[in-house]
């Protein structure tokens, strides 16, 4: 472009020999020609902004069909909805313990861990006849664990039930759906997030790590379809960083049949 400018120069100062008006001329053309250039600099060097672009990368594990990150955008209903995980609780560290009381209510309170649902099948087949509803208090753990209670709970057709207060999070929630009826008390957490399969997937990025994230994420759909739980369920688990949870409001338990019915009513102890 500035050569194409200077050769007309040339041409137009030959025919014009007016040295004062020429040195005019020539300062003019020379400062619209810089001016040109450096737009054109510019422009080559800034940065296109469109809708995906407006914005700086944001990264919660979530993308968009295409491998890029999903925008703050797309985002922002789900972070405003995020919190941490729950104050360390001793009682729910430790591995899942199962205790039956009165009126066959199976309280199973804990971390789920490798060989739980054994445990819990060995209480089953001892108490099965007497327990009428599983309820849970555990910050969740093993997949494969929680996976094989619920399916206990379903066939053997008990209720599940989270009381007032009490937590019901990660990986427990499968086993929650599993109940034929399912209640929550007042202030109960009943949360998700992604797994740790599906976290490691995410980071590592080999072969075998995201087939074993895809098939733990078909089973856990498949487990929430079969219980008659809304999927939405777990769309909220895969979308949020393992080390948040997204907890659902008393109105969305019910909408996405997470929560089938009220806590049943239990009369008061006498007081002494």
């Amino acid at each position: 472009m500035a050569s194409a400018v200077n050769r007309r120069l040339q041409a137009w100062l030959a025919d014009n020999p007016d040295e004062s008006l020429l040195r005019w001329t020539f300062r003019v053309v020379l400062a619209v020609t810089v001016a040109v250039l450096a737009a054109d600099l510019v422009e080559l060097n800034e940065p296109r902004v469109t809708s995906d672009t407006a914005s700086p990368p944001f990264d919660v594990h979530r993308e968009h069909a295409d491998g890029q990150p999903a925008s703050p955008a797309v985002l922002a209903p789900l972070l405003k909805r995020l919190m941490p995980l729950p104050k360390s609780d001793p009682a729910l560290e430790r591995p899942l313990s199962l205790e039956l009381r009165g009126g066959g209510r199976l309280y199973a309170t804990g971390t789920i861990t490798p060989g739980s649902a054994r445990a819990f099948a060995d209480e089953v087949d001892r108490h099965g006849e007497y327990i009428k509803t599983v309820v849970l208090n555990s910050p969740g753990g093993s997949v494969a664990d929680a996976l094989a209670m619920g399916r206990l709970i379903r066939a053997r057709k008990y209720a599940t039930e989270v009381e007032a207060g009490k937590h019901c999070a990660s990986s427990c929630p499968l086993v929650f759906a599993g109940g034929t009826e399912r209640r929550a008390g007042e202030r109960a957490v009943i949360g998700v997030h992604q797994i740790a399969a599906v976290r490691s997937a995410n980071a590592a990025r080999s072969d075998d790590d995201m087939s074993l994230a895809q098939n733990v994420s078909a089973r856990c759909q498949r487990h929430l379809a079969d219980m008659g739980v809304d999927l939405k369920v777990w769309m909220h688990a895969m979308e949020t960083p393992h080390d948040q949870l997204f907890t659902f409001k008393p109105d969305e338990l019910k909408a996405l049949n997470l929560v089938t019915s009220a806590p049943e009513s239990r009369p008061e102890k006498p007081r002494t």
